[in-house]
């Protein structure tokens, strides 16, 4: 299926997203103008931006706290001008290293740009819980909400 008005392949478009968020390094941030549209709107659980220049300062930021960042799509499905990716983002190669899952929801413009880009994820299960302290008060509330294992038995 084409996005409308351009006769671009909207899976096509999405490839070429892909292929850049996976290749994206902290000192090639241009390229990211490639596949986002210059008014984008992009949602995180720490960030709501609009702008390329937003969106270029949140990866900015996600490398100087993340050095060796990278992210590994693992899946993808387009429907229409919406497009859904799940993947991972890796800080390091450590087997102790940060990796957060998540999915993002995409809307393609016209010319196969993202026009809104919007992350799932789940900051308390993959962050907050490898603080000491917060950690050990994230898994209290966790299992005081969590259904008992033994319910519906």
């Amino acid at each position: 299926m084409s996005v409308p008005g351009c006769g671009l392949n909207q899976a096509a478009a999405l490839e070429r997203y892909v292929g850049v968020m996976e290749g994206l390094r902290a000192d090639h941030l241009e390229t990211l103008d490639t596949v986002y549209a210059r008014a984008v709107r992009f949602v995180d659980p720490f960030n709501d931006v609009q702008g390329i220049e937003a969106v270029r300062a949140v990866f900015a930021h996600g490398f100087s706290q993340c050095p060796g960042m990278r992210f590994v799509v693992q899946s993808r499905a387009v429907d229409g001008d919406r497009a859904l990716l799940r993947w991972r983002m890796l800080c390091d190669a450590s087997p102790g290293g940060l990796s957060i899952e998540g999915m993002s929801e995409l809307v393609l413009g016209a010319d196969g740009r993202v026009v809104e880009h919007v992350d799932y994820w789940d900051p308390a299960a993959q962050l907050y819980e490898r603080v000491p302290v917060l950690g050990w008060l994230m898994r209290r509330i966790r299992g005081r909400l969590a259904v008992p294992a033994n319910a519906g038995r």
